[in-house]
């Protein structure tokens, strides 16, 4: 009991803090700036929960009564009958939060039901500020310490607290702006409700039209953005198995070279390849200027539209699919081949009959990864698009274009969410109940066998040409920020890298003139801030799916799962109406760029932990907890140790695509809060294709070093003790302790 007593104990103190001396509702410049602080007993809306029923919120007495009652309830002597009372407590309380916060705004009451019942609310409420979420922190944890003292999941109160935590963060960051997304499609622009903007955009002939052949650039925009996903997952995935063939089935002689080319896209800015195609294929691109002379024909603008976009996305998203298809290429055991060739199967046969069915679930995956990124892709569609726009660019033009209209761009959103969600759905219908596994005890000689001759020779007639179109596009990234205008005058110059990067000397100090530097360090910082961050989630919840036991624990998984099949895009916008009004108000500041980039990225953390936990013994940590650890500290000597290769992957992910990532981003940054590849665009849109390649460039430089700055940090998995002195003598067994702490 003393222990439980407190950590109760703890939390009251917390809590009392929260509604005696915090700020109910939030502060205008930020809490972190702590201005507040000499200005909290002059301005009435600074004033904490304790005094806001005063001002005529009378509603937020129940909460305050009902934190009060539970300081009376610490008292009982039973843990069981406390336990349920708390429980109880804890869960009125979430409920009483999250209910006010809907249903009353700035303005009085969110629907028109709450004035017909209760009458006309003066003067309702801002949105939640540091007060108002850390009493809600502490209802959550009443409900884990309350359910802990009746003995669920083993008493252990960290594990419920961990799993009621994710739920709430998940349905905060996840459902909540996916629903406002649903209900502002059917809301004027003062919030009330209106159908009429729903039913018009929904059967607008420029969203559905047929009249054409699929997939052509007069098609309706959903039907085009569905045609050119198909195609750009097809591609992507054709040529990431190619790729995967070529590097672990013939002796192709540069295969680390292959490699390292196709991590490049991965950490390049997505509308960089648009760029470098526009160079390299636009009306003033060089090799359309050299084919004009030399053949003396016109190729005009054949690049811009949805065959330039469909080039540029298969070459963004085929390293993506070589990913993920080199390990399952590699994964299909020799002894299902030496199988099909001891039933004098030959070798073309066996490719297609027994190893090619056997990649299947990693085929899969890559179409799927490639169909979404293709449908969430915003850079590339801007810069090569043209007129013939996709849903991810007529989405953003609906919210910042000359006729603004929410309406269209919930519809647009609702159209992207419901073909990437039925794609995911799809993929999960067509390989549950396939086993593929064939990775077994029994030996064989490891080598797999030879691919037929045609095919490798088709296999290098594609992977070769692309190797060297993808150098030239690098090469022209490469040049175009080391020429003064490209297409027009090619004189090497470093004015673009000292115009976005330029530092002086003045008064006694370093200043960073450049005009790149602002959204430079505010991504480094967002980015830095939501990489661990992602990871800590990530893997919080792999532990969960994999070492504990819950009632709704696939379905769980799956709703975690789920936000990796919402594109960028749809994100985007979600948040917008999600966060612009109360009780949740992020809107322009950097806490709704890091809370987009750790849940759209969680999933990644959450796969790799998953995979990373499975391989670990459940003896060690049960070890562990058998000597008297707790969970967290079962967590931090034992688990984390043993993952840090999940760890790596999950924090270069997620800084990486902080920095990449376009889709959500180009909705969710202001003035002061600039992200750097918002800031690109704006670039782009301006014609300044020096100074956006320049910036570029300096991205890429520093994502490399950044990357390798975690691999040190992180370090490497240690599974045995070595030591150099020679010819010791056995040592012995060491204890389940020694176990635990290693």
């Amino acid at each position: 009991m003393t222990r439980e007593n407190r950590r109760l104990d703890i939390m009251f103190g917390l809590g009392l803090l929260s509604v005696c001396l915090l700020p109910w509702y939030r502060v205008e410049g930020g809490f972190f700036s702590f201005g507040w602080l000499a200005e909290m007993a002059e301005k009435p809306e600074l004033y904490p929960g304790i005094l806001q029923p005063f001002l005529g919120r009378g509603w937020l007495a129940v909460a305050l009564a009902l934190f009060a009652a539970a300081i009376g309830v610490r008292a009982l002597g039973q843990p069981g009958r406390r336990g349920g009372t708390l429980a109880a407590i804890g869960t009125a309380g979430l409920i009483f939060m999250v209910l006010q916060g809907l249903a009353i705004t700035l303005w009085g009451w969110s629907w028109s039901l709450g004035d017909t019942v209760f009458g006309p609310l003066d003067p309702g409420q801002p949105a939640f500020g540091a007060g108002a979420v850390m009493l809600f922190l502490c209802f959550l944890a009443l409900l884990a310490f309350g359910l802990a003292e009746r003995g669920v999941m083993k008493g252990d109160a960290f594990t419920i607290g961990a799993i009621a935590l994710l739920i709430a963060l998940v349905a905060t960051f996840v459902f909540y702006p996916i629903v406002s997304m649903f209900a502002g499609s059917f809301q004027d622009f003062d919030g009330s409700f209106n159908p009429d903007g729903f039913l018009r955009n929904i059967q607008d002939p420029a969203i559905w039209s047929l009249d054409c052949v699929i997939g052509g650039n007069r098609c309706g925009v959903a039907w085009r953005t569905l045609f050119l996903a198909l195609m750009t997952a097809t591609g992507s995935t054709l040529l990431g198995l190619a790729f995967a063939l070529v590097a672990t089935r013939t002796r192709f002689p540069a295969k680390k070279g292959l490699r390292l080319l196709t991590v490049l896209p991965i950490i390049t800015p997505p509308f960089v390849i648009g760029l470098a195609l526009t160079m390299m294929l636009g009306r003033a691109g060089v090799v359309t200027h050299w084919i004009e002379a030399a053949f003396d024909v016109e190729l005009g603008r054949w690049l811009y539209g949805l065959t330039g976009i469909w080039i540029a996305q298969v070459l963004s998203f085929t390293p993506i699919s070589f990913l993920v298809l080199i390990g399952v290429v590699e994964g299909v055991s020799p002894s299902m081949e030496e199988a099909s060739q001891t039933l004098r199967a030959g070798r073309w046969r066996t490719f297609r009959m027994v190893s090619l069915p056997l990649m299947a679930p990693g085929l899969a995956n890559a179409f799927l990864i490639a169909f979404i990124e293709s449908m969430a892709d915003f850079g590339n569609p801007l810069v090569l698009g043209g007129s013939h726009g996709v849903l991810s660019t007529e989405i953003f033009f609906a919210v910042v274009g000359a006729q603004t209209d929410p309406s269209r761009a919930a519809v647009l959103a609702i159209v992207l969410l419901t073909f990437t969600l039925s794609a995911f759905l799809v993929q999960r219908l067509w390989l549950s109940g396939r086993n593929f596994a064939t990775v077994t005890g029994k030996g064989d000689s490891g080598k797999h066998v030879a691919l037929p001759a045609p095919l490798a020779a088709l296999l290098y007639a594609i992977v070769v040409p692309w190797i060297v179109f993808t150098l030239a596009i690098y090469g022209m990234i490469l040049f175009g920020g080391l020429v003064t205008t490209w297409g027009l005058d090619h004189t090497l110059t470093f004015e673009h890298y000292l115009r976005g990067f330029s530092v002086e000397w003045r008064d006694g100090g370093l200043a960073w003139t450049g005009v790149a530097w602002d959204s430079f360090w505010t991504t480094m910082e967002i980015a830095l801030l939501a990489a661990p961050l992602t990871a800590a989630v990530g893997l919080l919840t792999a532990y969960l799916i994999v070492r504990q036991k819950f009632v709704g624990r696939n379905a769980f998984e799956f709703a975690l799962m789920l936000s990796f099949a919402i594109p960028g895009t749809v994100i985007g916008i979600s948040y917008i109406m999600a966060f612009n009004l109360p009780p949740l108000e992020m809107t322009g500041t950097a806490l709704i760029l890091i809370a987009c980039f750790v849940f759209r990225n969680m999933p990644v953390g959450v796969r790799g932990g998953v995979a990373a936990m499975s391989q670990l013994d459940k003896s060690l940590d049960e070890a562990s907890i058998t000597l008297g650890a707790s969970s967290p500290r079962t967590i931090r000597k034992v688990i984390l140790p043993l993952l840090r290769p999940a760890i790596m992957a999950a924090l270069v992910y997620s800084f990486v695509r902080a920095i990449t990532s376009i889709s959500a981003v180009i909705f969710l940054v202001s003035a002061k809060y600039n992200m750097a590849t918002a800031y690109i665009v704006g670039l782009v849109e301006n014609g300044e294709y020096g100074i956006a390649i320049a910036y570029s460039s300096v991205l890429i430089f520093v994502m490399i070093t950044v990357i390798a700055g975690f691999q040190l940090l992180v370090g490497e998995r240690r599974l045995r003790r070595e030591t150099s002195v020679a010819h010791k003598p056995k040592a012995a067994r060491p204890s389940l302790a020694q176990e635990a702490e290693a």
